[in-house]
């Protein structure tokens, strides 16, 4: 999903196409990415293409004259294989089984809006989501190993598999294999709430990725 959820790949990258997007500087995401880079010991070019990324978006995200959305963090988190809180500079917590109701740490990106629902260091994230409502042309396509569970709390989510297209009321869930080419996107004006928990898989296919803007069904 982007869950998303991963980039678009193509020449410029998937945030170069995103029309009015703050070029706010990061004060946490830049470091992370330099140091995940060079211990990975990828030059920006191989790291970049691994993530689907143009090496200047790559060098953008970097310097935080970019920040990254949500499924952007996701796809640098399987690229480095590491978690969407080592990326944000988080602190490992002491390992807790317990994740609490109303626990601090709300994080927002590109508008997306989420909270850890699950522990770090694990094989799967788990994440509470708010997505807002955009027009479909403007959902990612996305491609990459592993699996993908999402359950909606409020709103209805769009969700494309292939070229198959669901429209996913509170209570319906989802699981799918994250190879298979997938999009989500709210399909109510004020976006749409979900629980979203993905596997974290390394592989050579980790950065593929499809297309930009995807067609618009109907």
């Amino acid at each position: 999903m982007n869950p998303g959820p991963g980039p678009a790949s193509g020449p410029s990258g998937p945030a170069d196409a995103v029309p009015g997007a703050p070029a706010e500087p990061s004060t946490t995401v830049a470091p992370q990415l330099r140091e995940l880079r060079r211990r990975a010991g990828l030059t920006l070019e191989a790291a970049a293409a691994r993530a689907g990324l143009s090496p200047a978006h790559l060098s953008r995200l970097e310097t935080g004259r970019r920040q990254p959305s949500l499924p952007l963090l996701l796809e640098l988190a399987r690229t480095y294989a590491t978690t969407v809180s080592e990326l944000l500079g988080e602190t490992p917590a002491v390992a807790d089984p317990i994740v609490r109701a109303g626990a601090p740490g709300a994080r927002e990106a590109d508008g997306w809006t989420y909270w850890q629902a699950g522990g770090s260091g694990r094989g799967m994230q788990a994440l509470r989501v708010h997505v807002p409502y955009v027009r479909e042309q403007g959902e990612l396509v996305r491609v990459h190993p592993g699996e993908e569970w999402l359950y909606v709390l409020k709103g209805r989510l769009r969700l494309y598999l292939g070229e198959t297209r669901h429209v996913l009321e509170p209570g319906d869930s989802a699981h799918f294999d994250s190879l298979t080419p997938h999009r989500i996107g709210a399909a109510t004006e004020g976006g749409v709430d979900l629980l979203f928990v993905h596997t974290l898989l390394q592989s050579s296919l980790a950065g593929l990725c499809l297309g930009g803007a995807a067609t618009t069904h109907h």
